[in-house]
């Protein structure tokens, strides 16, 4: 971009969505790197990974935690397709956002998809074009005490720094998340409430539940994988979860989707009730 303005991260993202739709970038390409579309567009790589994160969000780029250049995404499957939660979470959300009264329940292993998915409504939020009254949000997410199922170090002598490294990442998403909601109180004087609870277990699946009318399921995939960190590398067992394909069970569909749907949110009512411990994020 020319000027001495430096392009901000959602000019840099609608850059990028034109090039997708005239056809310069196709389906399966490589995007540049972000060393390269930093040099581009003039600004940090911070700015360019928020571009990214947008783009994802759409479901406009896939394979976007190789380690390399995320492709371009294919056509968007029909709607009632299972897809991967990076792509198939923010739409929902979008749409359950809608509702003059929002209510979201989660239980999983992180919140790291569902912060992610929640920037789309928020951002409309923001932009006046979604205005609900009141938000209500309750996640479960596993204790800190607890011996986690996955993340797992492969030989067992790394699993505190593993843990430690799930716990840290547990912690930030889940701040980051609650101090997105809790500003629109004073931003948008919206009625918001979020709710953390801790499981005594490990969840082996991710589980939303959308205004009591939708439930959105998808089953963690085990990989091994392995991190730097500043004191050597961690090779573990750990979950791709915003690659886990997202099934969507919804009352309108039919009796068996309604059921499903019912016995979610009574299973999830139930747990939480059950559970008297607060989370705590730090």
């Amino acid at each position: 971009m020319n000027g001495s303005r430096r392009a901000t991260p959602q000019e840099i993202a609608d850059v990028l969505r034109e090039r997708i739709r005239r056809g310069d970038l196709k389906p399966g390409d490589r995007l540049p790197t972000q060393a390269e579309l930093a040099e581009e567009f003039g600004v940090e790589r911070g700015a360019v990974r928020q571009a990214l994160s947008a783009l994802a969000v759409d479901g406009l780029l896939r394979d976007i935690t190789k380690g390399s250049p995320p492709r371009i995404a294919g056509p968007a499957p029909a709607h009632g397709e299972p897809r991967p939660t990076m792509v198939g979470l923010a739409p929902r959300l979008t749409e359950a956002f809608s509702a003059s009264r929002v209510r979201i329940d989660a239980a999983c292993l992180t919140a790291e998809s569902l912060m992610l998915a929640l920037s789309e409504p928020l951002r409309l939020i923001h932009e006046g074009r979604l205005r609900p009254e009141s938000v209500d949000i309750r996640i479960m997410l596993p204790s800190r005490e607890i011996n986690l199922a996955f993340p797992v170090s492969v030989d067992g002598r790394g699993d505190d720094d593993v843990h430690q490294r799930w716990l840290a990442m547990r912690n930030a998403q889940g701040q980051v998340l609650r101090h997105n909601l809790r500003a629109l109180r004073f931003t948008h004087d919206i009625d918001v409430q979020v709710a953390f609870r801790a499981l005594p277990f490990t969840p082996p699946v991710k589980l939303y539940l959308l205004n009591g009318s939708e439930a959105l399921l998808a089953y963690y995939v085990i990989t091994h994988r392995e991190e730097r960190t500043d004191s050597g590398t961690l090779e573990m067992y750990d979950t791709l979860g915003s690659e886990s394909l997202l099934f969507s069970f919804e009352r309108r569909t039919g009796p068996r989707d309604a059921a499903f749907v019912e016995q979610s949110q009574k299973w999830f009512d139930a747990l939480w009730e059950t559970i008297t411990a607060d989370l705590t994020l730090s």
